[in-house]
Protein backbone atom coordinates (compact mmCIF):
# COMPACT_ATOMS: atom_id res chain seq x y z
CA UNK A 1 0.00 0.00 0.00
CA UNK A 2 1.05 3.32 -1.11
CA UNK A 3 1.15 6.37 1.03
CA UNK A 4 1.89 10.17 -0.63
CA UNK A 5 4.46 11.68 0.91
CA UNK A 6 4.21 15.21 3.04
CA UNK A 7 4.25 17.76 0.63
CA UNK A 8 8.48 19.48 1.17
CA UNK A 9 8.55 22.71 2.56
CA UNK A 10 10.52 24.82 0.71
CA UNK A 11 13.58 26.92 1.71
CA UNK A 12 11.62 30.24 1.81
CA UNK A 13 8.96 28.70 4.21
CA UNK A 14 11.20 27.05 6.26
CA UNK A 15 13.16 30.66 6.51
CA UNK A 16 9.93 32.61 7.79
CA UNK A 17 8.74 29.75 10.28
CA UNK A 18 12.29 30.36 12.20
CA UNK A 19 12.33 33.58 12.06
CA UNK A 20 8.34 33.96 12.93
CA UNK A 21 9.39 32.09 15.89
CA UNK A 22 11.77 34.07 17.58
CA UNK A 23 10.85 36.59 20.04
CA UNK A 24 10.24 40.07 19.23
CA UNK A 25 12.57 41.28 21.36
CA UNK A 26 15.22 38.85 20.31
CA UNK A 27 14.37 39.90 16.39
CA UNK A 28 14.41 43.49 17.16
CA UNK A 29 17.85 43.74 19.64
CA UNK A 30 20.01 41.02 18.24
CA UNK A 31 19.34 40.55 14.91
CA UNK A 32 17.99 43.41 13.24
CA UNK A 33 20.24 45.75 14.52
CA UNK A 34 22.94 43.88 12.92
CA UNK A 35 21.60 45.15 9.10
CA UNK A 36 22.65 48.32 7.28
CA UNK A 37 19.95 50.45 6.27
CA UNK A 38 19.50 49.07 2.41
CA UNK A 39 19.45 45.38 3.72
CA UNK A 40 16.94 46.33 6.63
CA UNK A 41 14.65 47.62 4.00
CA UNK A 42 15.02 44.72 2.28
CA UNK A 43 14.24 42.14 5.10
CA UNK A 44 11.20 44.28 6.02
CA UNK A 45 9.31 42.95 3.07
CA UNK A 46 9.70 39.31 3.19
CA UNK A 47 7.95 38.59 6.40
CA UNK A 48 5.05 39.91 8.78
CA UNK A 49 7.08 39.61 11.67
CA UNK A 50 10.29 41.47 9.92
CA UNK A 51 8.06 44.04 8.83
CA UNK A 52 6.29 44.48 12.27
CA UNK A 53 9.88 44.92 13.71
CA UNK A 54 11.58 46.84 11.42
CA UNK A 55 9.21 49.07 9.97
CA UNK A 56 7.36 50.23 13.31
CA UNK A 57 10.70 50.85 15.19
CA UNK A 58 11.43 54.72 15.63
CA UNK A 59 14.68 53.98 17.44
CA UNK A 60 16.41 51.38 14.94
CA UNK A 61 15.94 53.58 11.87
CA UNK A 62 17.07 56.58 13.78
CA UNK A 63 20.09 54.26 14.72
CA UNK A 64 20.54 53.42 10.74
CA UNK A 65 20.38 57.18 9.64
CA UNK A 66 22.92 58.01 12.22
CA UNK A 67 25.43 55.59 11.22
CA UNK A 68 25.22 56.16 7.80
CA UNK A 69 25.19 60.16 7.77
CA UNK A 70 26.65 61.03 10.64
CA UNK A 71 25.75 64.56 10.04
CA UNK A 72 21.77 63.54 10.57
CA UNK A 73 22.96 63.07 14.46
CA UNK A 74 22.47 67.04 15.25
CA UNK A 75 19.35 68.00 17.29
CA UNK A 76 17.71 69.95 14.68
CA UNK A 77 18.19 67.58 11.85
CA UNK A 78 17.48 64.75 14.24
CA UNK A 79 14.29 66.92 15.29
CA UNK A 80 13.37 67.69 11.54
CA UNK A 81 13.65 63.94 10.30
CA UNK A 82 11.44 62.79 13.35
CA UNK A 83 8.66 64.84 11.91
CA UNK A 84 8.71 63.20 8.78
CA UNK A 85 6.08 60.79 7.83
CA UNK A 86 3.22 62.30 10.10
CA UNK A 87 5.58 60.98 12.94
CA UNK A 88 4.83 57.41 11.96
CA UNK A 89 8.59 56.31 11.86
CA UNK A 90 10.44 59.39 10.83
CA UNK A 91 13.72 57.88 9.91
CA UNK A 92 12.39 55.18 7.70
CA UNK A 93 11.11 57.39 5.56
CA UNK A 94 13.88 60.06 5.99
CA UNK A 95 16.10 56.94 4.44
CA UNK A 96 13.89 56.12 1.53
CA UNK A 97 13.71 59.36 0.14
CA UNK A 98 17.81 60.22 1.32
CA UNK A 99 19.55 56.38 0.19
CA UNK A 100 18.75 56.01 -3.42
CA UNK A 101 19.09 58.51 -6.51
CA UNK A 102 16.15 60.05 -7.55
CA UNK A 103 14.25 58.26 -10.72
CA UNK A 104 14.14 59.78 -13.82
CA UNK A 105 11.87 61.65 -15.31
CA UNK A 106 11.80 62.52 -18.58
CA UNK A 107 8.45 63.87 -18.80
CA UNK A 108 6.49 66.38 -21.40
CA UNK A 109 7.85 69.71 -21.46
CA UNK A 110 5.71 72.08 -19.77
CA UNK A 111 6.12 75.90 -19.22
CA UNK A 112 7.28 77.19 -15.79
CA UNK A 113 6.36 77.06 -13.29
CA UNK A 114 6.06 73.45 -12.68
CA UNK A 115 2.82 72.58 -10.45
CA UNK A 116 4.07 72.04 -7.04
CA UNK A 117 2.13 70.36 -4.33
CA UNK A 118 4.72 71.81 -1.64
CA UNK A 119 4.99 74.68 0.49
CA UNK A 120 7.75 77.45 -0.42
CA UNK A 121 10.57 76.16 1.59
CA UNK A 122 12.31 79.15 3.55
CA UNK A 123 15.84 77.45 4.05
CA UNK A 124 16.97 74.19 2.67
CA UNK A 125 19.44 72.16 5.19
CA UNK A 126 22.38 70.50 3.67
CA UNK A 127 23.92 66.96 5.77
CA UNK A 128 27.12 66.23 4.24
CA UNK A 129 29.28 63.49 4.79
CA UNK A 130 32.48 62.35 3.12
CA UNK A 131 34.39 59.56 3.65
CA UNK A 132 37.98 57.79 2.31
CA UNK A 133 38.17 54.15 2.75
CA UNK A 134 34.92 54.11 4.99
CA UNK A 135 36.23 56.39 7.36
CA UNK A 136 34.79 59.61 7.81
CA UNK A 137 36.87 63.12 6.62
CA UNK A 138 34.31 65.61 6.67
CA UNK A 139 30.87 65.90 8.51
CA UNK A 140 28.68 68.75 8.40
CA UNK A 141 25.19 70.92 8.39
CA UNK A 142 24.79 74.01 6.68
CA UNK A 143 21.71 75.98 6.51
CA UNK A 144 20.71 77.92 3.37
CA UNK A 145 18.18 80.14 3.29
CA UNK A 146 16.46 80.61 -0.10
CA UNK A 147 13.65 83.61 0.59
CA UNK A 148 15.98 86.67 -0.19
CA UNK A 149 16.26 88.64 -3.37
CA UNK A 150 19.99 88.03 -3.32
CA UNK A 151 19.87 84.17 -3.65
CA UNK A 152 16.68 84.10 -5.51
CA UNK A 153 18.13 86.13 -8.30
CA UNK A 154 22.26 84.64 -7.68
CA UNK A 155 23.39 81.41 -9.70
CA UNK A 156 22.26 78.64 -7.18
CA UNK A 157 25.61 77.80 -5.03
CA UNK A 158 25.48 76.57 -1.58
CA UNK A 159 29.54 76.85 0.00
CA UNK A 160 29.87 74.06 2.84
CA UNK A 161 33.50 75.54 3.82
CA UNK A 162 34.23 79.36 4.88
CA UNK A 163 36.62 81.04 2.64
CA UNK A 164 39.45 80.10 5.20
CA UNK A 165 38.22 76.53 6.79
CA UNK A 166 40.59 73.81 5.37
CA UNK A 167 39.62 69.85 6.51
CA UNK A 168 43.11 68.07 7.14
CA UNK A 169 43.07 64.02 5.92
CA UNK A 170 45.73 61.53 5.92
CA UNK A 171 45.08 61.15 2.15
CA UNK A 172 48.63 61.24 0.59
CA UNK A 173 48.63 63.93 -2.47
CA UNK A 174 48.30 61.95 -5.39
CA UNK A 175 51.32 62.38 -7.94
CA UNK A 176 49.71 61.47 -10.95
CA UNK A 177 47.04 60.04 -12.59
CA UNK A 178 47.27 56.43 -11.30
CA UNK A 179 46.57 57.82 -7.37
CA UNK A 180 44.10 60.29 -9.01
CA UNK A 181 42.11 57.37 -10.24
CA UNK A 182 42.49 55.23 -7.11
CA UNK A 183 40.65 58.06 -5.71
CA UNK A 184 37.41 57.25 -7.86
CA UNK A 185 37.18 54.38 -5.42
CA UNK A 186 37.95 55.51 -2.69
CA UNK A 187 36.32 58.44 -2.05
CA UNK A 188 32.89 58.84 -1.75
CA UNK A 189 30.16 61.86 -0.34
CA UNK A 190 26.29 61.77 0.24
CA UNK A 191 24.76 65.48 0.23
CA UNK A 192 21.23 65.70 1.12
CA UNK A 193 19.04 68.66 0.86
CA UNK A 194 16.36 68.42 3.44
CA UNK A 195 13.33 70.79 3.44
CA UNK A 196 12.10 71.30 6.99
CA UNK A 197 9.04 72.60 5.96
CA UNK A 198 7.69 69.85 3.60
CA UNK A 199 9.61 67.09 5.86
CA UNK A 200 11.28 66.17 2.17
CA UNK A 201 14.48 65.21 1.74
CA UNK A 202 16.75 64.13 -1.63
CA UNK A 203 20.26 62.68 -1.71
CA UNK A 204 22.10 64.16 -4.76
CA UNK A 205 25.41 62.76 -4.72
CA UNK A 206 26.90 60.47 -6.81
CA UNK A 207 28.33 58.40 -4.04
CA UNK A 208 31.24 58.23 -5.86
CA UNK A 209 33.24 60.83 -7.76
CA UNK A 210 32.37 60.75 -11.78
CA UNK A 211 35.64 62.22 -12.49
CA UNK A 212 39.42 63.37 -10.80
CA UNK A 213 41.00 66.04 -11.83
CA UNK A 214 44.78 67.10 -11.04
CA UNK A 215 45.87 70.61 -11.74
CA UNK A 216 48.69 69.91 -13.83
CA UNK A 217 50.99 73.47 -11.81
CA UNK A 218 49.48 73.95 -8.89
CA UNK A 219 48.77 69.97 -7.76
CA UNK A 220 45.03 70.93 -6.68
CA UNK A 221 42.51 67.80 -6.89
CA UNK A 222 39.33 68.04 -8.10
CA UNK A 223 36.97 65.00 -7.68
CA UNK A 224 33.40 65.36 -9.26
CA UNK A 225 29.98 64.64 -7.84
CA UNK A 226 26.78 64.53 -9.90
CA UNK A 227 23.02 63.86 -10.14
CA UNK A 228 21.31 64.56 -13.61
CA UNK A 229 17.69 65.33 -13.27
CA UNK A 230 14.85 65.24 -15.62
CA UNK A 231 12.28 67.56 -14.37
CA UNK A 232 9.27 68.50 -16.59
CA UNK A 233 11.08 67.72 -19.74
CA UNK A 234 14.37 69.31 -19.31
CA UNK A 235 17.31 68.14 -17.81
CA UNK A 236 19.68 69.43 -15.40
CA UNK A 237 22.71 68.70 -13.35
CA UNK A 238 23.51 69.02 -10.00
CA UNK A 239 27.56 69.53 -9.56
CA UNK A 240 29.52 68.88 -6.43
CA UNK A 241 32.57 70.07 -6.34
CA UNK A 242 35.19 68.85 -3.65
CA UNK A 243 38.89 70.80 -3.86
CA UNK A 244 42.15 69.20 -2.76
CA UNK A 245 45.24 70.95 -2.14
CA UNK A 246 48.58 69.61 -0.58
CA UNK A 247 50.26 70.60 2.73
CA UNK A 248 53.73 70.68 3.76
CA UNK A 249 53.82 66.92 4.93
CA UNK A 250 52.44 65.52 1.82
CA UNK A 251 48.73 64.83 2.82
CA UNK A 252 45.70 66.43 1.27
CA UNK A 253 43.78 69.14 2.72
CA UNK A 254 40.00 69.64 2.05
CA UNK A 255 39.70 73.73 1.10
CA UNK A 256 35.85 73.50 -1.04
CA UNK A 257 33.14 71.62 -1.19
CA UNK A 258 30.55 72.98 -3.42
CA UNK A 259 27.15 72.57 -4.84
CA UNK A 260 25.38 74.12 -7.90
CA UNK A 261 22.80 73.09 -10.90
CA UNK A 262 23.37 73.76 -14.39
CA UNK A 263 21.04 72.94 -17.14
CA UNK A 264 21.87 71.10 -20.16
CA UNK A 265 24.50 73.67 -21.98
CA UNK A 266 26.43 74.34 -18.77
CA UNK A 267 24.25 77.16 -18.18
CA UNK A 268 24.37 77.81 -14.02
CA UNK A 269 20.81 78.09 -12.70
CA UNK A 270 19.48 80.55 -10.36
CA UNK A 271 18.52 80.17 -6.83
CA UNK A 272 14.57 80.90 -8.21
CA UNK A 273 14.29 78.36 -10.88
CA UNK A 274 16.74 76.19 -8.79
CA UNK A 275 14.09 75.95 -6.05
CA UNK A 276 12.16 74.93 -8.44
CA UNK A 277 13.61 72.35 -9.85
CA UNK A 278 14.22 70.36 -6.41
CA UNK A 279 11.24 71.09 -5.08
CA UNK A 280 9.70 68.49 -7.96
CA UNK A 281 12.78 66.33 -7.42
CA UNK A 282 11.51 65.67 -3.86
CA UNK A 283 8.82 65.19 -4.42
CA UNK A 284 9.13 62.61 -6.85
CA UNK A 285 9.94 59.05 -7.32
CA UNK A 286 13.44 57.25 -6.16
CA UNK A 287 15.23 54.09 -7.92
CA UNK A 288 15.84 51.17 -5.93
CA UNK A 289 19.22 52.09 -4.79
CA UNK A 290 21.21 48.69 -6.53
CA UNK A 291 24.12 49.52 -8.31
CA UNK A 292 24.01 54.03 -8.21
CA UNK A 293 27.72 54.50 -8.40
CA UNK A 294 27.43 52.48 -11.71
CA UNK A 295 23.72 54.70 -12.61
CA UNK A 296 25.05 57.56 -11.77
CA UNK A 297 28.15 57.64 -13.97
CA UNK A 298 26.23 56.40 -16.72
CA UNK A 299 23.67 59.28 -16.20
CA UNK A 300 27.08 61.87 -16.42
CA UNK A 301 28.27 59.94 -19.30
CA UNK A 302 24.93 60.64 -21.39
CA UNK A 303 24.95 63.92 -20.75
CA UNK A 304 28.95 64.46 -21.63
CA UNK A 305 28.12 63.26 -24.84
CA UNK A 306 25.08 65.38 -25.48
CA UNK A 307 27.30 68.34 -24.98
CA UNK A 308 29.69 67.05 -27.46
CA UNK A 309 26.49 67.21 -30.00
CA UNK A 310 26.28 70.52 -29.00
CA UNK A 311 29.80 71.63 -29.33
CA UNK A 312 29.59 70.62 -33.03
CA UNK A 313 26.85 70.63 -34.75
CA UNK A 314 24.05 73.60 -33.90
CA UNK A 315 21.71 72.11 -36.55
CA UNK A 316 21.90 68.45 -34.77
CA UNK A 317 21.36 69.59 -31.60
CA UNK A 318 17.88 71.05 -32.67
CA UNK A 319 16.99 67.86 -33.96
CA UNK A 320 18.07 65.60 -31.62
CA UNK A 321 17.39 67.81 -28.55
CA UNK A 322 14.00 66.27 -28.11
CA UNK A 323 15.09 63.07 -28.62
CA UNK A 324 17.56 63.20 -25.91
CA UNK A 325 15.15 64.37 -23.35
CA UNK A 326 12.69 61.69 -24.30
CA UNK A 327 14.87 58.99 -24.07
CA UNK A 328 17.38 59.98 -21.31
CA UNK A 329 18.50 57.36 -19.09
CA UNK A 330 17.13 54.45 -20.44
Amino acid sequence: MFTTPPPETTMNQRATTGISSLPTDILESHILTRLDGQTLASATCTSISLSAGGNHNHQLWSNVCHSTWPSTTGNRVGKIISTFSDNKNGPRSFFSQSFPLPAPEPTAVSPPPYPTRSLPASELISAVDIYYRNKPILTKTEETETTSDWFRCSPFRIDLLDPKEVISTQIQQPTGEETCTALMDDMTLSWILIDPVNKQSVNLSSHKPVSVHRHWLSGEVQLCFVSILGVGGAVVQVGIAVICSGSEDGEMQVREVTMEVEDMDGKHLNGRDSMVILRRVMEGKRGSGLDRVEEARMRHRRVLRWRVICRTSTLKVLRRKTSFIRHYLR
